[in-house]
């Protein structure tokens, strides 16, 4: 049987603990790479011991819909609506994009998520391969769904097919770190993909094994306008088609959901699919409605919960995104009982297997109160800072300084890469 130091574990003393049931405890305790806990004894052999007292150690957050070289584009176009926001501020930037460019974002979104307590991104963007190897050198993980998108993808000529048979040689091919960064298949949406690029998707994702990723229903036009085309909504369509990839091949990402009947809800449970509210997005672009988590969970649909990319959030801080969601599901539905601290706990970290410890001595974790039973709501809603990230043993920051990135470096390049590149535009 391994040690424990074998384990990559590392021992907290002295520390409160909240685990996916969010329940709160207090002691010493084993952090093993497997993402499994234990009590600790004193005596076993470990990687380090650190003194907790200061500390308290949650699961990571998971990010389910990103577009983190999106950084870049971080306050362009700002109050503009969805879909002018998309056709002048960010299409005509993104068709000239290098992979020289999505290196510098994808590190500078890695530090942020390490320093914001995110361990997982599933991202959609361009020079999927490049993003790849960048956040293999961060340690994070991520399922990278590459766009075949004819038109949109910039490294590819429009109706070439060249972009489906690149992600298919990724997918098929090596990982630059297989254990914690896969490959997709992302599919925009149906506005921009028509049925022939939806099935090219589809049918690549099932004959890989690879997840499909895919914009649905995120503005009122985009599902009128899909009606009027094929006399149904989005995911009817899309179910119509064919489209939907089963979760025990590879699983399928509906980003946004935020115009769905009670109908699309049950197909989407019925395909298992992996529906992912971004409320900050939706609202910074107005897109007139959110997800309703009520009716998802009540047809049994699976809900993660994503920023989308920092160009329509302007961040990719989980804890943010946690807090907004909270808010505005028990707005929308006149209920304070809706994601109450531990359902949103439970939506933010769902799938983690990764640790991280938050610093018990800045002010917004305070008060702790009676048995630690605040400090759940007060990451959650009041923030704080992160000290130590933990991704299989390996420390992905440590005190308070992320080892991975230099963040002063990333925000120095980033800072350069848009003043030489987007000056002009």
């Amino acid at each position: 049987m391994a040690s424990a130091s074998e384990m990559g574990a590392r021992r907290i003393t002295n520390a409160w603990l909240i685990d996916h049931d969010g329940a709160t405890q207090r002691g010493d305790f084993i952090l093993n790479a497997d993402g499994s806990w234990a009590e600790s004894s004193g005596d076993e052999d470990v990687l380090e011991t650190i003194d907790g007292i200061d500390r308290l150690i949650t699961r990571s957050f998971q990010n389910w819909h990103t577009h983190l070289a999106m950084i870049l584009n971080r306050g362009m176009g700002e109050g503009l609506p969805l879909m002018e926001w998309l056709e002048s501020a960010i299409f005509p930037v993104e068709s000239r994009l290098t992979p020289e460019l999505i290196e510098i974002g994808t590190r500078a979104a890695a530090a942020e998520m390490i320093a914001t307590g995110t361990t997982f991104a599933c991202d959609m963007y361009f020079h999927t391969g490049t993003i790849a190897r960048t956040l293999a050198e961060t340690g994070l993980r991520a399922i990278l769904c590459g766009p075949i998108t004819d038109g949109l993808t910039p490294n590819f000529a429009p109706g070439s097919g060249d972009a489906l048979r690149h992600m298919e040689s990724l997918i098929r091919g090596p990982s630059p770190r297989p254990e914690r960064i896969e490959y997709g298949v992302g599919t925009h949406s149906v506005y921009v993909c028509d049925e022939e690029i939806l099935l090219k998707g589809s049918e690549l994702a099932k004959k890989t094994g690879a997840m499909l990723h895919i914009h649905t229903s995120e503005t009122r036009k985009e599902v009128a306008d899909c009606h009027a085309e094929h006399g149904m909504y989005p995911i009817e369509y899309l179910d119509s088609i064919g489209y939907f990839q089963s979760a025990d091949d590879g699983g399928t990402v509906c980003a946004h959901c935020g115009w769905v009947t009670k109908k699309e809800m049950r197909i989407l449970a019925g395909h298992d699919v992996h529906a992912v509210h971004c409320p900050t997005s939706n609202q910074k672009l107005a897109c007139g409605g959110t997800m309703s988590y009520p009716a998802m969970k009540d047809a049994g649909v699976d809900v993660r919960l994503g920023t989308d990319g920092s160009a329509s959030n302007n961040s990719l801080d989980m804890r943010a995104e946690a807090k907004n969601a909270s808010l505005i599901q028990k707005h929308d539905h006149w209920d304070a009982r809706v994601l109450n601290p531990i359902a949103t706990w439970q939506l933010a970290t769902q799938g983690s297997q990764d640790w991280v410890t938050w610093d018990l001595d800045d002010i917004r974790m305070k008060p702790v109160g009676r048995d630690g039973r605040r400090l759940l709501a007060n990451v959650l809603y009041s923030g704080g800072r992160v000290m130590d990230v933990f991704v299989e043993g390996e420390a992905l920051r440590r005190d308070g300084t992320t080892l991975t990135v230099d963040e002063r470096a990333a925000g120095l390049a980033l800072d350069e890469a848009v003043i030489d590149y987007y000056a002009g535009l």
